[in-house]
């Protein structure tokens, strides 16, 4: 493609060089850079792309792409452009090399605090039930139709994002799924994506080590319904005081979800199991295989944004019937003793608050909830506190064990979380560094009946220690401690 088509949807403020010459790829880690490629220096979180623009020539760029001043010396045959905001200017650079992907398939997008995965994994699991081919982004793993792409980010950089959207077209996807974390958002990784609709989950603490205030974290969610065109759907969560802010300003049209007020979709628990629910969903009877009012929310969205793309509430209530929940979302695993563990990725309070909710409301007070959690390293230290809090507030028993520490002493983030317990909160509490036994130990206090909570890691196969992912999966562990591995 040439450089001049390239950068048709980008404000050019100056250019040193060939505008026509031919670009074979579209780079922002200059590391990955190769002859005839696009170096985009964008100025990260992390480190400064334009420290590299020389990197990106010695490798054989062709053309350059900076929000700095063109520089005075530059290379012979390398043809220089500056811009405004690279950051803003990288996602419709890719969409456009990439011959714009999301004009040719239905792209949702699903944002908030909790519930993306399983909305955007039920999404596309339905979807795929109903005979289309679709495509997948997620914290857990990317999909085309079924075929497995790894996950490093909830939402890839917009070149890589880009690239897999064309690999889903090229493979004759309809319909593409994705999470959109506050971090792709502000950081403009969906910039110059088409979506045809946008779900709001909840909003709750979360990322303030990067947003810094809760307010700059919920304008972060709020920009991508604010991005939405009108022919577009939005989806919010009534039951959420912030689901109607984040629809202010957006042109979309907007219909709303709820377990507790009039809404377009609406939803109860009938009865509930460790194994599932039977709901009313806008007075129609249906059985599900996943527990707890949280999932009711995620299922109205899920059935909201079916009816929008044109499903029939009858279709649509059936393949909802048949799905399973998302692994490492509220996965139960029966003991032959007679008491079940659950592994979740609940992760900020407001998670484990919903996630032991519905667990009590399965227990009934008939057995004990045991509850075993961590809080991950370099990550927001405010919430730690209040995790171990709801731990304790909801729980027989609690053991604080590591989650993934990172680059943290685990100990230390131990007694971040245990600073939050008052006398009554340390009583049921005791401490067990070593995740795998602190398993165990909560295996050996249950009874029959009981519930025992493995929360934080999820799906995750790995424990992220000083850099290092070594493998650890809770599934195994619960496993082996039931003696059924």
């Amino acid at each position: 493609m040439k450089l001049s088509d390239i950068l048709s949807k980008i404000n050019v403020r100056a250019m040193q060089g060939n505008a026509d010459c031919d670009i074979t790829g579209v780079q922002i880690d200059s590391r990955k850079v190769k002859p005839g490629h696009l170096f985009v220096a964008v100025k990260g979180t992390q480190t400064d792309g334009h420290a590299y623009i020389n990197k990106a020539v010695e490798l054989g760029a062709t053309a350059i792409l900076m929000s700095e001043a063109i520089p005075e010396e530059r290379a012979e045959g390398v043809t220089y452009v500056q811009t405004d905001d690279t950051e803003a200017a990288v996602g419709p650079v890719a969409t456009t090399f990439f011959g714009d992907p999301t004009s040719k398939l239905r792209l949702v997008g699903v944002t908030g605090t909790n519930g993306k995965t399983t909305i955007a994994t039920v999404l596309y699991e339905m979807f795929r039930a109903m005979g289309h081919k679709c495509g997948l982004c997620s914290t857990v793993c990317n999909y085309i139709d079924g075929e497995p792409i790894e996950a490093d980010h909830t939402t890839p950089d917009p070149i890589t994002l880009n690239a897999l959207l064309a690999q889903m077209v090229e493979k004759g996807c309809d319909y593409a799924f994705m999470e959109c974390s506050s971090h792709a958002i502000a950081q403009k990784r969906i910039g110059g994506l088409h979506f045809a609709g946008g779900i709001f989950t909840n909003l709750t603490r979360d990322h303030l080590d990067y947003h810094k205030t809760f307010e700059n974290y919920r304008d972060a969610k709020k920009a991508f319904f604010d991005g939405l065109d009108k022919q577009a759907f939005a989806i919010t969560n009534a039951d959420d005081r912030n689901g109607l802010f984040m629809m202010q300003n957006t042109a979309a049209e907007v219909h709303t979800y709820s377990t507790r007020t009039a809404a377009d979709y609406k939803g109860k628990i009938l009865e509930e199991s460790i194994e599932g629910m039977l709901l009313d969903i806008d007075g129609v009877e249906v059985s599900v295989r996943f527990v707890g009012r949280f999932n009711v929310s995620n299922l109205l969205a899920v059935y909201g944004a079916a009816l929008c793309l044109g499903k029939p509430q009858d279709e649509v209530l059936r393949v909802l019937s048949d799905l399973h929940p998302v692994n490492g979302r509220f996965e139960a695993i029966r003991s032959p003793k007679g008491f079940s563990a659950v592994i979740d990725y609940a992760h900020t309070p407001d998670a484990l608050e919903n996630v032991l909710t519905a667990i009590n409301e399965v227990v009934h007070g008939k057995g004990q909830v045991i509850t075993v959690c961590g809080a991950g390293g370099n990550r927001d230290k405010g919430k730690r506190p209040l995790m171990a809090q709801e731990a304790a507030k909801r729980s027989d028993r609690v053991i604080i064990t590591s989650d993934n520490p990172r680059f943290e002493d685990p100990d230390a983030i131990i007694a971040d979380m245990v600073a939050g317990l008052d006398e009554e909160g340390l009583a049921k509490t005791i401490c067990i560094t070593d995740r795998s036994q602190a398993i165990r130990a909560a295996v050996m206090m249950a009874q029959p009946g009981d519930v025992i909570l493995i929360a934080g890691k999820g799906h995750e196969p790995y424990q992220d220690v000083q850099g290092v992912k070594h493998h650890f999966d809770d599934h195994e562990e619960v496993r082996k401690a039931f003696g059924i591995a």
